[in-house]
């Protein structure tokens, strides 16, 4: 166990520097990155389809990477909108880590980008814990998903810059208790921007696109009580469990109550194998050494905007 746990943490520790490695370099180039989680059919593609239609109109660069455990019907969606879109299949990994984002934006990504949206796999235990080197985090709750959400999965909401609740068009038919929801956010997440959308009526739409340019400027963006506490207390024992490494504004180290990882890392053998699929299906086998373990197919589906 204690093994176990030792391993976790260094696999966690090596993300958490790579993401901030990751942050540095794309904020240096004007490039905000956007981590958008929630659970499956909570309406995030619907919505991040129309504020990528909505840069594009106001002139904004923007692309968006999305990942998934099968199929390419996200990007395919997205694809729609007329900007950059590259798809992710992990394969069966349940999150993005922060080096495999890195790699996959590497001489895909326009260099004039402004933001990029990142669509992470759909479940909101495993991609809580990982910063991927984002300036902005948000956590996507469907009306349909119901009030506790929250309660239900304190570090994703805990660590969210920004709780964004979809289809609210049909609230009133599913009796959503918008009071109720909102008491629980403010219960994980004190301070919080909860902002209500619908993709099919335009509701709240654009708020995200604002938020993100927002938080490219250095500007309104929220600091999570959860993230602090994790940052002082990571701090505090650093020199006990060789966490000596810059830290993001999340930690990457929360993890939900009796969840571990879907996947073992093995701390002294590092290896990758990776799949990049371009619209012609050409095949390249990069063989590098990374810490992933990951076995990703990378698709571009649209490159030009």
């Amino acid at each position: 166990m204690c093994r176990m746990v030792d391993l976790r943490q260094a696999v966690l520790a090596k993300n958490d520097a790579t993401a901030q490695v990751l942050r540095t370099e794309l904020t240096a180039r004007g490039t905000t990155v956007v981590n958008l989680l929630s659970s499956p059919g909570s309406g995030k593609t619907a919505l991040l389809e129309r504020e990528l239609l909505l840069a594009r109109e106001r002139g904004v660069p923007v692309a968006a990477l999305t990942a998934d455990l099968a199929t390419e019907n996200d990007a395919l969606r997205l694809a729609r909108s007329g900007v950059p879109v590259k798809q992710v299949l992990t394969d069966g990994l349940c999150h993005l880590e922060a080096a495999m984002l890195g790699r996959h934006l590497d001489g895909w990504l326009p260099e004039d980008t402004r933001l990029l949206f990142v669509e992470n796999v759909g479940n909101l235990v495993c991609p809580a814990g990982y910063d991927l080197g984002e300036s902005l985090r948000v956590v996507l709750a469907s009306v349909t998903e119901g009030e506790d959400k929250p309660l239900k999965y304190p570090t994703a909401f805990g660590l969210a810059q920004l709780v964004v609740v979809t289809k609210t068009d049909i609230a009133r038919a599913v009796e959503f208790d918008e009071a109720a929801f909102r008491a629980n956010v403010e219960q994980v997440n004190p301070g919080v921007e909860v902002v209500l959308t619908s993709a099919r009526a335009g509701a709240g739409l654009g708020v995200l696109l604002d938020r993100a340019l927002a938080a490219g400027a250095g500007t309104g963006t929220h600091t999570p009580v959860m993230a602090r506490q994790q940052q002082a207390h990571e701090h505090g024992h650093g020199n006990e469990h060789g966490h000596g490494h810059e830290h993001g504004y999340v930690q990457g180290h929360a993890h939900e109550p009796g969840h571990d990882h879907d996947h073992e890392h093995d701390a002294d053998l590092d290896h990758e194998h990776e799949h990049d699929h371009d619209a012609d299906h050409d095949h390249d086998h990069d063989h590098g050494h990374g810490h992933d373990h990951d076995h990703p197919h990378v698709h571009t589906v649209a490159q030009t905007r």
